[in-house]
C-alpha cells in the first residue's frame, strides 16, 4: 500500500491534462506498459531474510511445454597406448589378462585329463605337458597382443555378462584353483578326482 501511495504521490507521475469538455485539471495515474518480453519480480516482505529467486522472462500468455532435456554426450573411449612397454607393463593391460586366460585353459584342461585318464598335475606336466603348455602359451599371448596393440581396449568390447572385470576374476579364480589342485595333490598324494 505504502508502494502505490508512493508512486501515485511522486511527482514525475503525476501529469496533469485537460479535458476538452470541461476544462478541469484531473492528475492521471501512471499505468506501466506491460511488454512482452518484461519481467516480472514478486518480493514478499515476509519475516526472515529474503531469499534469491530465479527469474523467468514472461514470453507469451499461452502456456509452454517444456522442451526434453538434452540427452547426454556419448562417453568417448579412453586413448589406448599400443607402446610395448605400456601394454605389458606391471599395472598394463595384457600381464594379468594373458596370465588369467593361460590360467583358465590350464585349470579346465588339468581337470579335464584328470578325469578322463586320471592323471594329476605333477603327473600330465610329466607327460609330456610341456610342449603343449608353451604351445598353448605362445598362441594365447599373441591372441591377446594382437588387439592391443591395434588401439583396441578390452573396456570396449565388454558387454552384457561378458565384462571385461568378470574376465580378470575368472582369471584370478582360475590362477588360485590351478595352485589349489597342484597343492592338494601334492598334499594327498594322488589325484583329486
Amino acid at each position: 500500500m505504502a508502494a502505490m501511495q508512493s508512486i501515485i504521490s511522486s511527482p514525475m507521475i503525476r501529469m496533469t491534462t485537460r479535458s476538452r469538455v470541461n476544462q478541469f485539471t484531473t492528475p492521471a495515474v501512471y499505468m506501466p506498459s506491460l511488454r512482452r518480453n518484461a519481467t516480472l519480480r514478486v518480493r514478499s516482505m515476509a519475516e526472515g531474510e529474503p531469499k534469491e529467486q530465479p527469474i523467468e522472462p514472461v514470453t507469451s500468455a499461452s502456456p509452454v511445454t517444456p522442451s526434453p532435456p538434452p540427452p547426454p554426450p556419448k562417453p568417448r573411449a579412453p586413448k589406448v597406448s599400443t607402446k610395448f612397454s605400456d601394454v605389458m607393463a606391471f599395472g598394463g593391460p595384457a600381464p594379468e589378462r594373458i596370465n588369467g586366460r593361460l590360467a583358465m585353459i590350464g585349470f579346465v584342461a588339468a581337470m579335464a585329463v584328470e578325469v578322463a585318464r586320471g592323471q594329476g598335475v605333477f603327473e600330465q606336466i610329466s607327460d609330456g605337458g610341456v610342449p603343449w603348455f608353451l604351445g598353448a602359451s605362445v598362441v594365447f599371448t599373441l591372441a591377446s597382443l594382437v588387439p592391443l596393440f591395434q588401439g583396441v581396449s578390452v573396456e570396449s568390447k565388454s558387454k552384457g555378462l561378458m565384462t571385461s572385470d568378470a574376465e580378470l576374476w575368472n582369471g584370478k579364480l582360475a590362477m588360485l584353483g590351478l595352485i589349489a589342485l597342484a597343492f592338494t595333490e601334492y598334499v594327498k598324494g594322488g589325484t583329486l578326482v
